[in-house]
């Protein structure tokens, strides 16, 4: 048996959690996208053609459209697109920031340098090239767009989310080389709201770092120990794709 085989052998044996929402045309995307940029399955040739007996499908969709990765050209003016990154920028260590607790009591909670330090006295600093997630379990709330953006009776929105200094943390204390989230934005709304701007999610694209957003499923991987996985299409000059993004551990 080669090596490489028995490898994979060895990781089919493990879990294998999937991170991503599945997507149809009733999925939820950001309010400033127009109606009509989604069109999924479409059918242009059909079973019956005497052509050849076989259906292709056509898809549309934003590139900022359910589970997907945002890469620095999306906030950044002459930002790297897609193409800037490639296989080996797709396989990574995973920790997980949980704050469900204090998202628990406050919805608008966004996690801290301090919450993240905590986390590492309990389960070793997060190592250089690692994707940190931060688990929220907002995911539950998919797909119901109000609820992702806890919209209040006065309506204003209310989510969790990133902090600026926590950010700042794993990218410049820590050397990340990813960050995702459960939730529609980077930044949570009250810091959002702080700053008058998606300062964390700017931070992060501007650092020419990658990041994954509305994650799913990360209450069921440990918070350190799994390595992550992430999948897009290889288009050019792409500055958002869907993604499928899956973890394995033990």
């Amino acid at each position: 048996m080669y090596a490489l085989w028995t490898k994979l052998n060895e990781l089919k044996s493990l879990k294998w959690i999937p991170l991503s929402h599945q997507m149809d045309n009733t999925s939820p995307y950001w309010s400033g996208i127009p109606e009509g940029s989604v069109s999924l399955g479409d059918v242009v040739f059909d079973w019956g053609n005497p052509m050849l007996e076989c259906q292709i499908q056509t898809f549309k969709f934003p590139g900022q459209f359910g589970t997907h990765i945002d890469f620095p050209a999306h906030f950044i003016k002459g930002g790297a697109f897609a193409e800037s990154f490639n296989e080996k920028n797709a396989a990574f260590p995973l920790c997980v920031i949980d704050i469900t607790k204090q998202v628990a009591e406050d919805p608008t909670y966004c996690v801290s340098a301090e919450d993240i330090r905590t986390y590492e006295a309990e389960y070793g600093e997060i190592p250089e090239g690692a994707f940190v997630a931060l688990r929220t379990d907002w995911y539950k709330n998919w797909p119901d767009m109000d609820k992702m953006s806890g919209i209040a009776e006065d309506g204003s929105e209310n989510f969790p989310g990133w902090s600026l200094e926590a950010i700042r943390y794993i990218y410049e204390v820590r050397n990340a080389a990813a960050s995702g989230h459960e939730t529609l934005d980077t930044d949570g709304s009250a810091e959002c709201a702080k700053h008058g701007d998606l300062a964390c999610e700017r931070y992060v694209l501007n650092a020419g770092k990658i990041q994954v957003e509305l994650l799913c499923n990360l209450d069921k991987v440990p918070a350190a120990g799994a390595i992550v996985f992430a999948a897009w299409p290889n288009f050019k000059g792409a500055n958002g794709l869907p993604c499928r993004i899956w973890a394995i551990c033990e």
